[in-house]
């Protein structure tokens, strides 16, 4: 049975779908991938079974009815003798019973255990709330990480693109001025096989494209084939705030929350324990119908039926010292999931600062990137002009083509890395997207 988690998805990511929209968001990207990835299903299905779980039945504290029916018979051949002398035989003697009834019997008191078994159900079933949500961290994680890379994979192909383009421009200048005597025919020959080898890297390109839709539609467990056309440029959130992310973390992580939780359940399972020091009390009553047939003796049939009630009390005076070795085991789990929730809030609080320095990093490098293009960009111009009218080799031209792609595409691979940092960040701290 499947859960509709939607109040966790909308705390976590505010997806509203925008069904007239012809691109997929990141957001409709990892609703769709929340709806249907089977890892959410089935972590959703163990949910659903730590709800069920959360009753007053099973933490004891109901009363347990049950019913009853035995029946017995017998033949046999019997010989009595009675204290008079007097001797009764008979063969294939008949000995027949039956009871039935119903009966109840219920524990009214285990100091206390009973409450502590119920409150560690509730702590399960929030670990277990805590464990879809950290799926689904991971998740939205993946999806976006995937997503955004098709982004790139789409701006290097532009890249690639634009290097087909140019090849073509210088092919077409180097067979124009072979055709009026201003080159040689090795200029063409070069132009060509460097025009090949840009179509090749396009076309190289183009199939990467296409196995990173696979994967993406993979992560959304769609049909695989899925067309899929997405925004084509990529925003970065570069106001990220250090403090704000360690703060959100050590509320929200779903890793720091299950210490939490698994601290809780040892607490509860040390009242539990402390529990069977005191007497366990408990109510039974029941109405039984009895029934006998006996074909030698005294009484050859007797029936009964009847009420019957009472009270079982039981104490452990002594059990070899095991009471207090559970308790001093149980509070030593206490204690070492204490340890564990701060090592885990260090271990957390270590990776977001490593990844907020790589963030802040790749912020820089990219403004430099940007930079650089921009500086390529204008030296192409200038040695393709100086191309037109000869008085600069092809060697130059195509130093001055490969600068301005790998310029091109150093910026697009700044711009993933920074929102890879981005996303990372936001995935440590329990929120992947605002």
């Amino acid at each position: 049975m499947r859960i509709k988690y939607k109040f966790l998805l909308g705390i976590l990511l505010g997806i509203s779908y925008a069904q007239a929209q012809h691109y997929l968001t990141p957001e409709q990207a990892v609703g769709i991938a929340l709806e249907n990835n089977f890892s959410i299903q089935i972590a959703e299905n163990n949910l659903e079974i730590d709800k069920i779980n959360v009753n007053r039945a099973n933490a004891g504290m109901l009363p347990v009815v049950t019913g009853s029916f035995n029946m017995n018979n017998s033949i046999s051949n019997s010989t009595q003798e009675r204290t008079d002398g007097t001797v009764q035989e008979l063969t294939n003697a008949r000995n027949n019973s039956m009871n039935y009834g119903v009966n109840l019997q219920w524990t009214v008191f285990d100091g206390f255990s009973m409450f502590a078994r119920y409150d560690q159900l509730k702590e399960i079933q929030k670990q277990g709330e805590s464990e879809l949500k950290m799926n689904i961290v991971t998740l939205a994680g993946q999806v976006l990480v995937t997503y955004y890379n098709l982004i790139q994979q789409h701006q290097i192909l532009e890249a690639y693109r634009t290097a087909v383009e140019l090849s073509e421009l210088r092919l077409t200048t180097a067979q124009n001025r072979y055709e009026i005597g201003k080159a040689a025919k090795l200029e063409v020959l070069n132009a060509q096989v460097d025009r090949n080898t840009d179509q090749t890297n396009l076309l190289r390109q183009q199939e990467l494209i296409e196995n990173t839709k696979i994967h993406l539609n993979l992560l959304m467990a769609r049909e695989l084939t899925t067309p899929i056309a997405i925004e084509p440029e990529l925003e970065i959130n570069s106001d990220l705030i250090l403090e704000e992310l360690i703060s959100l973390a050590e509320q929200q992580n779903p890793e720091i929350q299950a210490a939490l939780i698994n601290r809780n359940i040892a607490e509860q399972e040390l009242k539990r324990i402390k529990g069977e020091r005191y007497p366990q009390v408990s109510l039974n009553t029941g109405y039984n119908f009895n029934h006998n047939e006996s074909s030698l003796g005294f009484a050859r049939q007797n029936d009964g039926r009847g009420f019957n009630y009472g009270v079982s009390v039981s104490f452990n005076i002594f059990n070899g010292l095991l009471q207090k070795r559970n308790e001093n085991i149980a509070k030593i789990r206490i204690e070492n999931s204490g340890i564990l929730i701060e090592e885990q809030k260090q271990i957390i609080r270590s990776q977001i600062i490593t990844h907020y320095h790589t963030y802040l990093t790749n912020l820089e490098l990219l403004a430099l990137e940007e930079n650089n293009e921009e500086i390529a960009r204008e030296n192409l111009d200038v040695t393709l002009e100086k191309f037109r009218i000869g008085t600069i080799t092809t060697v130059e031209v195509r130093t001055a083509q490969q600068n301005y792609i790998n310029a091109m595409t150093r910026v697009s691979d700044a711009k993933f890395q920074a929102k890879i940092s981005e996303i990372h960040l936001r995935e440590l701290a329990g929120n992947v997207l605002n």
